[in-house]
C-alpha cells in the first residue's frame, strides 16, 4: 500500500549512477558506486519519504523484572531489546522505574511472554512503578501502579543467581546481570541523558519443556516457540517459517560463546526470592 504524503513534503527519488570515472564525484551526501548496476525506473525506484514518530518495525516483547530499593518486584514490559550471544543490550528511559532499579542493583530477569499472553502484556499498559509519575510518562496517561504481578495476573517464582523474580507464565526466563550502561543520543543537547542502554550478561536460561526441540537438551525448537512481538505500538504472534533458512544449517554448538561457561560459576544463590 503507497502512503500518501502532502505535496510540500514529497521530494523526487535520488538515482546513483553507477560510474568509475574518478573525475565524476558523487552527489553531495551519496556515496559513490563502482562497478554496481543501479535500477533508474520508476517501479524501482518507488519509495515515499515519510517521518514516522517511531521506528518498531518488530522487536520480541520482554517483561523485564527488577527489584526496587525496598525489595519489591516489578515488572515492566518493553520491547527495545536484542541479543548476540548470552549478551543483551535493553534501551530504556532514564528516569523509568526499571531503570533506576537497574542502576541500583545490575541485575534483571528477561521474561519472554508467548503471542498466548498478550492480554496479561496489555494490562500492564500504562502502568509505572514511579512514585509520583514521571511528567513525560503522565502526559501519556501512564498511573502509579506497585504491584505489577497482580496487574498482569502473573505469578512470581524465584530465581537462581539474582534477587528479582522471574514469571511463571513465560516459557522463556533469562538471568542477567548488568555489565555495562551506555547513553543514547549524547550528541544531541535536548535528548542527553533521556535513555541508556544496558548491556546484560545472562546468567541462567530456564525454559518451558513444550518449547525444547525434541530430540535435544539446550536448544529451543523454533516451531513451537511462538514469541509476542510489538510492532509500531500494536501486539503480533509470529507466523509460520515462510523460506528455508541458509544459516540454519549451521551447527548451533558452533555459536556457543565463553559467557556460557561463566554462568555455571555462580552458585544457586537465591530460592524463591531469598538469599541462600
Amino acid at each position: 500500500m503507497r502512503v500518501s504524503v502532502p505535496a510540500a513534503r514529497r521530494r523526487p527519488p535520488t538515482v546513483l549512477i553507477a560510474t568509475s570515472d574518478s573525475r565524476q564525484p558523487p552527489a553531495r551526501g551519496a556515496a559513490k558506486l563502482t562497478n554496481v548496476t543501479v535500477s533508474t525506473t520508476a517501479a524501482e525506484a518507488a519509495h515515499t519519504r515519510i517521518e514516522p514518530g517511531i521506528l518498531y518495525f518488530g522487536t520480541p516483547v520482554v517483561l523485564l523484572s527488577t527489584v526496587d530499593q525496598a525489595g519489591t518486584g516489578n515488572l515492566a514490559p518493553m520491547s527495545s531489546a536484542f541479543w548476540l550471544g548470552w549478551r543483551g543490550m535493553l534501551g530504556l528511559g532514564a528516569k523509568s522505574k526499571t531503570a533506576q532499579n537497574l542502576m541500583r542493583n545490575r541485575e534483571c530477569v528477561l521474561n519472554l511472554p508467548s503471542d498466548a499472553l498478550a492480554a496479561a502484556v496489555d494490562r500492564l499498559a500504562l502502568t509505572t512503578g514511579s512514585d509520583p509519575v514521571p511528567a513525560r510518562k503522565y502526559e501519556r496517561g501512564y498511573r502509579h501502579e506497585p504491584d505489577k504481578f497482580a496487574r498482569a495476573g502473573l505469578t512470581p517464582v524465584g530465581s537462581e543467581t539474582v534477587r528479582p523474580p522471574r514469571v511463571a507464565e513465560c516459557p522463556v526466563t533469562m538471568e542477567a546481570v548488568v555489565e555495562a550502561v551506555h547513553p543514547l543520543a549524547e550528541d544531541d543537547p535536548k535528548q542527553r541523558g533521556g535513555v541508556l542502554v544496558f548491556e546484560v550478561r545472562i546468567q541462567r536460561v530456564h525454559v518451558h519443556d513444550d518449547v525444547r526441540m525434541p530430540g535435544t537438551e539446550d536448544r529451543i525448537d523454533p516451531d513451537r516457540w511462538r514469541p509476542l512481538i510489538m510492532s509500531f505500538q500494536k501486539l503480533y504472534g509470529l507466523g509460520p517459517q515462510v523460506h528455508p533458512s541458509t544459516l540454519a544449517k549451521i551447527p548451533e554448538r558452533l555459536y556457543r560463546g565463553p559467557d556460557i561457561e561463566r554462568s555455571r560459576a555462580n552458585e544457586n544463590r537465591f530460592t524463591n526470592g531469598s538469599q541462600r
